[in-house]
């Protein structure tokens, strides 16, 4: 009887399109990160690794659960143990990858080295924001690895995490990856990297302690030293549509595809005069152009656009996918706009709100301007954003654009429904907060920007139909699931939000946290717990404290991420049901970048009046 490959059973399990089986029964990964012990154990299951890629479907990315699949059986074959899953995971992707990497120019390849490869002792390099500014002392082998790169016209960056280098793909300057990292931040960093469909190589360290580790020095170079050849068959890949959405929000860009109504000089050629350097009528209009220009990622018309493609062919996504994107219309450039639009005013609203000191790295448009002001320019972003989408109706139809216009319209109404209950329970003197109401006004405040993102994308290439109801149950469980983990961001300190801890709890937020921590306390805690909420006078980073004990005691961080599990398992139960299999795919890959985990390294705790820098990057 003939016999099939890991490669086969795992593609025969996963084809067959509405057949496909469900990623909801998946288990956790992150205890599996073993390192072979000897150099040739780790040479013959990468050998076989390169047997099984060769026969695994390049024509899209394999998702993580797929590739756990065909490892998990390969492990089986070669009588090697679970606790080596992570590592052969990163050895099997690689090799996937591989021949798409070789045809990629080195000068379009990013090298990406750790910082812990320098030695801990004596080490001269400093930290920049691109990571660590190696010296090329000769002293550990950065610098070996890093001269090769460069001579081969690498760009070459030494740091760790996925923000900087989803920035440098997004700008459009590389095209593909190579790099070293621990499996930790293999498996939080370069996962979303390989989840867009961008060519990726790495060569795991030999050990995760980050005090002068080590690394297979003849497999890094042998990666770095990939010869181009090509071309070949390309994998499809989300990041044409990524740039394309990062692209809308260009200033040039913005004022091609949406010109301004009332002219005038941009802010920044103002030469610091501010607002008192304008004609006071145009002046609203150059503080909204201004701050759509300005941060976000743009993760919504990315959504919208990647929609719309997945509904008309996906050429988006293949090889030549930029050339397809810069022929969209401007008209579907300008519906995917306004969702943007409609995100960037509730923003400029809830800092007010809030009361929130920075955004994008400045001041808030509230502290710069004053109130009224801010208010103003974002009552005019949510005109501009119905502006977006009516004045296409001769190019999209008519009902289309109606269409349109009622889902914007529900979404825009059900936040502001959301943000109404938050901002009512935090002026009331009760502040009993119950798990149901706090996942209610989730639902309200993040569900219907997804929502509206999926629906409107459908729209534009199809009638919504049928979509309608799985779509709309899709959001609700993903976004209250991102929400989730945003509070438990909050908790984490991440650059992303806050670079403090617990601020959503001293800044009196309906959080789930809170709801969790009041349903599971004694009486005395709740009382305890309920007091540190309304102690404005209070030493912040104390209350921090005793709030975090308090959640710790009543079990509330684990109740959440299991709350974060159930409704990612609904969302991915409703995307098991999609078709056609390019949007269905499309939702999977919503569900793995927009719920990312927090990390799980101990936050810092800032005194409140240490936040002056504080940024906030949504």
């Amino acid at each position: 009887m003939a016999t099939t490959s890991p490669a086969d059973r795992s593609l025969d399990s996963e084809s067959g399109g509405k057949n496909q089986k469900s990623r909801s029964s998946r288990r956790s990964t992150s205890h599996l990160k073993d390192v072979p012990d000897s150099q040739a154990l780790r040479e013959k299951v990468r050998d076989r690794c390169r047997k099984v890629a060769a026969e695994l479907d390049k024509s899209r990315p394999p998702t993580k659960d797929e590739m756990e699949v065909v490892t998990r059986e390969l492990l089986k074959e070669m009588d090697l143990p679970e606790g080596l899953l992570g590592w052969t995971m990163v050895i099997l992707a690689s090799e996937f990858w591989h021949d798409q990497v070789a045809a990629t120019p080195p000068s379009r390849r990013l090298f990406l080295l750790p910082h812990c490869l320098k030695h801990a002792e004596g080490c001269p390099a400093d930290y920049d924001q691109f990571g660590l500014d190696c010296k090329t002392c000769g002293a550990c082998s950065i610098a070996d690895f890093r001269g090769q790169a460069e001579e081969m016209g690498y760009k070459v960056l030494v740091a760790e995490g996925s923000p900087i280098v989803m920035k440098i793909l997004v700008s459009g300057h590389v095209d593909a990856i190579v790099g070293v990292a621990c499996l930790n931040v293999l498996e939080k960093a370069i996962d979303k990297i390989l989840l867009a469909g961008i060519p990726c190589m790495a060569v795991p360290l030999l050990s995760s302690d980050c005090r002068n580790t080590a690394v297979d020095d003849d497999w890094v170079n042998e990666m770095i030293h990939v010869r181009q050849r090509g071309p070949i068959q390309q994998t499809r890949t989300y990041i044409h549509l990524i740039r394309g959405a990062q692209n809308l929000f260009d200033a040039d860009q913005l004022e091609r595809v949406l010109p301004r109504l009332r002219g005038g000089p941009r802010l920044k050629d103002l030469n610091g005069q501010g607002l008192a350097g304008m004609d006071p009528i145009a002046a609203t209009e150059a503080v909204a152009y201004d701050f759509l220009s300005k941060g976000g990622k743009h993760s919504r018309p990315f959504i919208t656009l990647a929609v719309y493609d997945a509904l008309t062919g996906g050429y988006g996504t293949m090889g030549d996918g930029a050339a397809f994107v810069d022929r969209i219309s401007d008209s579907i450039r300008r519906t995917a706009m306004s969702i943007e639009t409609f995100h960037k005013a509730s923003l400029v609203h809830d800092d007010i709100e809030d009361d929130d000191q920075f955004r994008y790295g400045e001041e808030t448009i509230h502290r710069k301007y004053g109130i009224p002001t801010a208010v103003n320019v974002g009552d005019y972003l949510i005109g501009m954003g119905y502006r977006f989408v009516s004045r296409e109706a001769p190019e999209l139809g008519a009902e289309v654009a109606a269409d349109i216009l009622d889902c914007l319209a529900q979404a825009h109404t059900r936040l502001a429904e959301g943000q109404g209950a938050e901002l009512l329970w935090r002026d009331a003197l009760n502040k009993e907060l119950t798990p149901i109401d706090a996942l209610k006004i989730y639902a309200l405040k993040t569900s219907p920007a997804f929502e509206a993102a999926l629906l409107t994308g459908i729209r534009l290439a199809r009638p919504i139909d049928d979509f309608a109801e799985p779509i709309r149950h899709f959001a609700r469980n993903l976004g209250v699931a991102f929400q989730i983990l945003n509070d438990l961001g909050d908790w984490q300190g991440d650059d992303n939000n806050k670079l403090a801890a617990g601020l959503d709890t001293l800044g009196g937020r309906p959080t789930v946290l809170l709801a969790l921590a009041l349903d599971a306390l004694e009486e005395d805690d709740r009382q305890v717990l309920l007091a540190l909420l309304d102690d404005p006078a209070g030493d912040g980073a104390e209350q921090i404290q005793q709030v975090r004990h308090l959640y710790k005691k009543a079990g509330a961080f684990d109740k959440a991420v299991r709350l974060v599990d159930k409704h990612q398992q609904r969302a991915e139960m409703i995307a098991d049901n999609i078709q056609p299999e390019d949007l269905r795919r499309l939702l999977y890959y919503l569900i793995d970048t927009v719920l990312e985990r927090p990390a799980e390294e101990p936050a810092v705790v800032v005194p409140l009046g240490q936040l002056a820098t504080t940024e906030n990057n949504s």
